[in-house]
């Protein structure tokens, strides 16, 4: 287990993407609990303001489409977070192979592997200053796969891939910059996860009910902003990318 001193959080600016609901609203209520100004990234109004009514002015709302490359150069350049998370993304279409298009199934690359490589390419080029952490939200899905969702699963593969490459090229140039990607549990929690789990327990020919028994407890929102703050602020957390589940965060490969 990390045993060195936590870095401390207050004063700090942290950025998220796709902070309006889910798990990406999660991260920034934890982080706000933390100390830092949460720069909270969203394409809802409405959503971003209930989560300011919520935080009050620790919380900096931009509506914007994080999927484009103009808004991540822009965003790094004013903000300069020392947390950036990369949560945003697209909710694949739950259908079998044949009963996808082109268009469907490649919709997670469009934007959630877009979004990870034009932040991740911002932070390095910038470069974010030395302890600085970029935490890229993959999925369980990259270890398993996920043959109802497209694309999705080889989309989240790679995004464990890029925050890779990024950690490579951040030793290589002595940037100091940590980047790493956190693979969430499947999880009813968020509207992603109940649209996954239906259509599996569909599939199946089984509940709802049934299925999330099998599949055992939910991860929910508190837990991952939980694990988001301890990846961000515990320099001891330092693998390329972890699994995250109820039990916590565990080291993969």
């Amino acid at each position: 287990m990390p045993t060195q001193e936590l870095t401390d959080l207050t004063g700090t600016t942290a950025l998220v993407t796709g902070a309006s609901r889910g798990f990406g609203r999660g991260v920034a209520v934890a982080l706000s609990a933390a100390g830092a100004s949460v720069v909270a990234v969203a394409r809802d109004r409405g959503l971003l303001d209930d989560l300011q009514a919520q935080l009050g002015d620790t919380v900096i709302p931009v509506v914007a489409d994080a999927s484009d490359a103009v808004v991540a150069g822009r965003l790094v350049e004013e903000y300069h977070p020392r947390t950036l998370v990369l949560n945003a993304g697209a909710s694949p279409l739950a259908r079998p192979l044949q009963r996808q298009t082109w268009e469907t199934f490649s919709r997670n690359w469009e934007v959630d592997v877009q979004q990870v490589f034009n932040w991740t390419r911002e932070s390095l080029l910038r470069p974010l200053d030395p302890g600085s952490v970029v935490i890229a939200f993959s999925s369980g899905a990259a270890l398993g796969g996920s043959l109802l969702s497209g694309g999705y699963a080889g989309a989240k593969a790679t995004i464990k891939f890029i925050s890779a490459y990024a950690a490579a090229e951040s030793e290589r140039d002595a940037l100091g910059v940590k980047f790493v990607s956190v693979l969430p549990k499947l999880s009813p929690a968020t509207d992603l996860g109940a649209n996954g789990v239906a259509a599996y327990a569909a599939r199946q020919g089984v509940d709802v009910d049934t299925f999330l028994e099998v599949l055992g407890p939910a991860l929910t929102p508190e837990q991952v902003g939980k694990a988001i703050v301890q990846l961000a602020a515990d320099p001891g957390h330092d693998h390329p990318s972890y699994l995250l589940t109820v039990e916590g965060l565990s080291p993969i490969s």
